[in-house]
């Protein structure tokens, strides 16, 4: 009985120092992957490409609803962390770990800027370990406000609209301001997955998207079910 109680501790010793060997090469790979980015092309550098896009899009055009929509879907804790949500993070790891695959990202909004400006979207550790390090960067440099116009205009809103304005003019035919609060929450579900819920692609699957958007705005508090169904009854 002895026997397999040291045979099982000297297991359990060594997978922990494997885990501690893994996670400092991924730590190191990645900080080394944000400093070659970062040295290449600065931060600052970077925003003033983004803002000079013809047709950049500022908080003072986004109706409330669209932004309170993208933060419920998107980053719920938005306001509150400095870069990561360490517990959408918890949650991320448990579930790749269950499913054996990368299923969950746990990624927040300035993660996710951090990926648009300057990583690809490849599914690698030393990469999220980067973004981590490129959020943190975002965070100590720019406003919450900076950072949430930055990142609706970094993303992808399907048939090749790279900002708000260009997917709300494509999409709807008007500004973004004068979009309704249905074309609003349904385009904010969009960047998850362009491909598949843009209205010109399936507008069924977008309507299926706007729905979870909406569970979302009402489970944090941003909408009122009574709300939320006279919004998707239209």
């Amino acid at each position: 009985m002895k026997v397999v109680k040291k045979v099982i501790i000297s297991i359990l010793l060594i997978i922990v120092a494997i885990g501690t060997v893994a996670v400092g090469y991924f730590v190191s790979e990645g900080h080394d992957m944000y400093k070659v980015a970062i040295e290449k092309t600065s931060l600052e550098a970077k925003v003033t490409e983004i803002k000079s896009y013809p047709n950049y899009t500022k908080l003072e055009e986004i109706p409330q609803i669209y932004i309170d929509a993208v933060i419920s879907v998107e980053d719920h804790r938005f306001k509150d962390h400095e870069g990561i949500d360490v517990i959408s993070i918890g949650r991320a790891i448990f579930n790749d770990i269950k499913e054996m695959s990368f299923v969950e990202g746990g990624s927040t909004i300035t993660q996710q800027l951090a990926k648009n400006i300057y990583f690809t979207q490849e599914k690698k550790m030393e990469r999220k370990v980067a973004e981590v390090f490129m959020a943190f960067e975002i965070e100590n440099n720019y406003s919450k406000n900076e950072i949430l116009e930055l990142y609706i205009n970094t993303s992808f809103y399907g048939d090749n609209c790279y900002t708000l304005k260009e997917a709300s003019r494509h999409y709807f035919g008007k500004e973004p301001m004068d979009m309704t609060d249905y074309e609003s929450i349904m385009l904010a579900g969009v960047p998850n997955a362009p491909s598949v819920y843009a209205p010109t692609v399936n507008l069924e699957l977008a309507k299926q998207r706007q729905r979870q958007v909406l569970s979302k705005m009402v489970k944090y508090e941003y909408l009122t079910q009574e709300e939320a169904d006279k919004i998707v009854n239209k």
